[in-house]
């Protein structure tokens, strides 16, 4: 049986067709995807990290690429995953010697790698890809799981985000919670409860609501009275880490009502960065692809239709095209009323 039995995606079994288009897949390749397969963050020195090759691992199956991802899996697999503990260094620069020049994981990258390779096994019938993706994910399930207030969590990497000798900690970051992977993650690893780890991540996004913007810092800690405040020594935003809170919520067809506050904070320019202590927007966050989440969300609410200049992917830098093709491809398979008007 399918381990991708249902996904909010509407991919399910081995015979999904894409609703990426090939013309959007060609033009992001061609800017993201080098040819021995690093996808690369051309708004970060065009460094290349375990989460941009988690990305490129899932779109090139939603893109029905295999050719792409057996690229993007062969520098991932060499290059990032070379830990003892089974995840992968985060952070690969091609002017760098060593190139891997923080060996530190990034837990929603390993994230990425395992779910984009799942989805490989399943609809390519490769069950080396599943067993590759079943080993990244028990490795996540054995080391970075913590306790958080009395509620299972994900350590964002494994060093640098446990709990402190004062009692702060541990750091958590809530777009680490890529919902749509933990149901398949649970029948991976049933020795993880994945089902809990998820419900946290909405019990971060709940709990965030009572701060004046509504919104959860990127970086967070919970404190003894159960309040989300922002982590120490890190920027107290929400930023471009947390504009994807609302796409996976999305996509995991959770409860639409949580995409409020990411609404109230939005409007016609976007998503915006702010601080969710006072409220305050700091600047807005304008690519196509950041503003189609909004345009999704007003969508998925209250059935506004997309804006048609966000109807296909723009290759405006590596993470807002990602984020559009993650979102256009929800819309498709889910919403393509929504389109419906939106450049073909």
């Amino acid at each position: 049986m399918s381990l991708v039995l249902t996904m909010a995606t509407g991919i399910a079994g081995s015979h999904a067709q894409s609703v990426i288009l090939p013309e959007e897949w060609t033009s992001y390749v061609d800017a993201y995807v080098s040819e021995e397969g690093r996808v690369i963050d051309t708004a970060n020195n065009n460094i290349s990290h375990s989460e941009s090759q988690g990305y490129g691992l899932v779109l090139s199956v939603l893109a029905d690429d295999r050719a792409a991802f057996e690229r993007i899996w062969s520098f991932t697999n060499s290059e990032l995953l070379v830990r003892d503990d089974g995840l992968a260094g985060w952070r690969w620069d091609p002017d760098a010697t060593p190139h891997l020049t923080d060996p530190n994981n990034a837990t929603d990258g390993d994230m990425l790698i395992a779910y984009g390779l799942v989805l490989a096994g399943d609809a390519w019938s490769e069950p080396s890809y599943t067993e590759a993706a079943r080993s990244i994910v028990t490795a996540v399930g054995d080391g970075m799981v913590v306790e958080a207030d009395g509620m299972p969590a994900l350590l964002p990497g494994a060093a640098g985000f446990e709990q402190r000798p004062d009692g702060t900690g541990p750091i958590l970051n809530p777009s680490y919670w890529i919902f749509e992977t933990f149901p398949v993650f649970a029948e991976l690893d049933p020795g993880t409860d994945w089902n809990a780890i998820s419900e946290t991540g909405i019990e971060l996004i709940r709990r965030a609501r009572i701060t004046k913007s509504g919104l959860p810092p990127d970086w967070l800690v919970l404190g003894e009275d159960g309040v989300v405040r922002p982590a120490p020594d890190l920027p107290v935003e929400f930023g471009y880490n947390g504009i994807r809170i609302p796409l996976y919520l999305m996509r995991a067809g959770k409860n639409a009502a949580l995409l409020d506050p990411f609404r109230d904070q939005s409007d016609d320019q976007g998503l915006y960065k702010v601080d969710p202590l006072s409220g305050r927007k700091i600047e807005p966050i304008t690519e196509p692809g950041y503003r189609l989440i909004v345009s999704a969300m007003d969508c998925v609410v209250d059935g506004t239709a997309i804006a048609q200049d966000l109807g296909t992917m723009s290759a405006t830098s590596y993470y807002a095209a990602t984020l559009q093709l993650l979102a256009l491809d929800f819309l498709r398979r889910n919403h393509p009323q929504c389109l419906e008007g939106a450049a073909p």
